[in-house]
């Protein structure tokens, strides 16, 4: 069975997991004057995160979700007002810092361009107008079918918000894949955020974790909210040792990831039913079944029968997503198996 479903389905490697039997462990609760705890191997992840991404520090998380909402609600406070975009994975999925019950924080929603890249003029009037906390952007971006933003890009809206002190948090789970796609390293593409979480467990093959790398001052605060959210965790070196192995051995799975996602659209050449959604940038191909008399459900379903998993998202659309665990020929087969589907389809 081909696994798309997600670059989260990425196992450790043995070599990753022999890297947790020689990690020096310690109590990563037990903080100092400086809020570092007392897990040598967390600290030594924290440190070597936060000089890749040419940042002062770095903070562990378990995911990506309680990293990206720590990071919100250290930024603003209840009540205050957020410029996002709909699609953005921390608003469609994650969810917990706008929801009523939880984080209260407003979204406010920037307009994007006909490529789906944010608007800086749209960012910079709704700043006039509602003097935001934050602005959230993500790079690569999931529901945009792995969208990535250049260095430019980047630049030109983090100096909009810059301009009236509005900070910016990037989502930068899949940022190796952009790195990847604009050949800029991860250190000058996200020079100009204020935060970025990136993930450990998806194309970078860790079991688990998630990283935030800021200045200095923000990292001391971010840690007081992952106490509060029931993120402070004990011998957790055991799930660092793999995070650093992943940094320094699997950071260059994410181009090839990117290749067999180029490899499975040549392969797949024109349908005549499903529609592709282009250009795709980075590891993660949408497939839309706008055009069909098929669900995204029953599509998953039919491709599952044919030995490859996918999954439904938004609406009409599924979602492929390539990792380390997809070969070359997996790519060719998986296109092989949509393309076959494609013939049986009927248009709506």
């Amino acid at each position: 069975m081909i696994d798309l479903r997600s670059d989260t389905v990425t196992l450790p490697s043995a070599q990753m997991l022999n890297a947790i039997m020689s990690a020096p462990l310690g109590d990563d609760g037990r903080a100092n004057a400086i809020g570092r705890g007392e897990d040598a191997t967390v600290n030594a992840l924290e440190d070597y995160a936060a000089e890749l991404f040419g940042k002062e520090a770095a903070v562990f998380f378990p995911t990506g979700t309680l990293a990206n909402t720590s990071a919100l609600l250290t930024w603003a406070e209840s009540n205050q007002k957020v410029l996002m975009e709909p699609l953005l994975h921390i608003v469609k999925s994650e969810k917990t810092a706008f929801s009523p019950r939880f984080g209260q924080l407003v979204p406010i929603s920037y307009d994007v361009t006909e490529r789906g890249t944010p608007c800086a003029d749209s960012i910079e009037k709704l700043i006039t107008e509602h003097q935001p906390a934050l602005l959230l952007l993500e790079n690569s971006h999931n529901f945009r079918g792995g969208l990535c933003l250049s260095a430019d890009e980047m630049d030109k809206l983090c100096d909009t918000a810059h301009e009236y002190n509005v900070p910016v948090h990037l989502d930068g789970a899949r940022v190796f894949n952009a790195q990847a796609y604009t050949g800029t390293p991860v250190s000058r593409l996200c020079k100009n955020a204020d935060s970025l979480m990136f993930c450990l467990s998806k194309g970078l093959g860790a079991p688990i974790g998630s990283l935030v790398v800021s200045d200095f001052e923000f990292s001391k605060r971010l840690r007081e909210t992952r106490k509060l959210l029931g993120g402070t965790m004990r011998q957790v070196g055991v799930a660092a040792a793999p995070g650093i192995y992943a940094l320094k051995h699997n950071i260059s799975n994410a181009e090839i990831d990117n290749q067999h996602a180029q490899l499975f659209l040549q392969r797949l050449g024109n349908l005549r039913h499903l529609q592709v959604q282009t250009p795709v940038h980075s590891n993660i191909v949408m497939i839309s079944t706008a055009n069909t008399a098929y669900t995204p459900e029953q599509l998953c379903a039919d491709a599952k029968a044919e030995g490859l998993q996918i999954r439904p998202v938004l609406t009409e659309m599924v979602r492929l997503v390539f990792h380390s665990g997809v070969s070359a020929d997996d790519a060719k087969e998986a296109a092989e198996i949509i393309s076959r589907l494609d013939e049986r389809l009927t248009v709506n």
